[in-house]
């Protein structure tokens, strides 16, 4: 298994000038390894992160959107899976931190842990590609190939939880002034 924060700064390096839409437990770790007015935050809507990457991949086609989920916000929304894959977007790359607990309330147990299997989830709804890790060197080694996929692309990550006292989805901005830079930062570059 491998470290949340491990893993962040993985993506980071190889995000080049990707839009990242980040949830919950991961929204601040990856704004301190990637600082950039093309991050955005989905918290307050459990389960909407991946619905806001497809409206901004779906929109700016000629830009990827990275969509790093969690565990428990992709199950809220199993229904975006099949949504996803209807629309096809070529520049979409969905991550999803496994760590099997609902990380924010207390580290209770997600539905199924031990038997859910989130990248056959997003196979059998019809990602173009999918991939699961749970060894750092080995997802270093093909992040770089992974984001030269066409989309959508799913990527499960095994990783341990950061513990049962950890506050996820803190913003550091509110989500109003973190949209209005994003939509300014994709206005400037055409």
């Amino acid at each position: 298994m491998m470290q949340r924060n491990d893993v962040l700064r993985a993506v980071a390096e190889q995000r080049e000038g990707s839009v990242v839409v980040a949830t919950m437990t991961v929204l601040e770790p990856f704004r301190e390894a990637s600082t950039s007015e093309l991050n955005i935050g989905c918290v307050g809507f459990m389960g909407g992160a991946s619905g806001l990457g497809l409206g901004l991949a779906l929109s700016h086609p000629e830009r990827k959107v990275l969509v790093l989920d969690g565990d428990g916000s992709l199950l809220m929304q199993l229904g975006s899976l099949a949504t996803v894959s209807g629309a096809a977007p070529p520049n979409y790359y969905h991550f999803v931190f496994h760590n099997g607990v609902y990380e924010t309330s207390g580290s209770q147990a997600i539905p199924a842990e031990g038997r859910i299997d989130f990248a056959g989830m997003a196979r059998a709804a019809g990602y173009r590609s999918t991939h699961r890790f749970d060894d750092l060197a080995e997802l270093r080694t093909g992040l770089h190939s992974i984001l030269a996929e066409e989309g959508p692309v799913f990527i499960e990550l095994l990783v341990e939880p950061a513990g049962s006292s950890y506050r996820g989805g803190v913003r550091s901005i509110s989500f109003q002034e973190e949209a209005r830079q994003l939509k300014q930062a994709l206005s400037a570059v055409k």
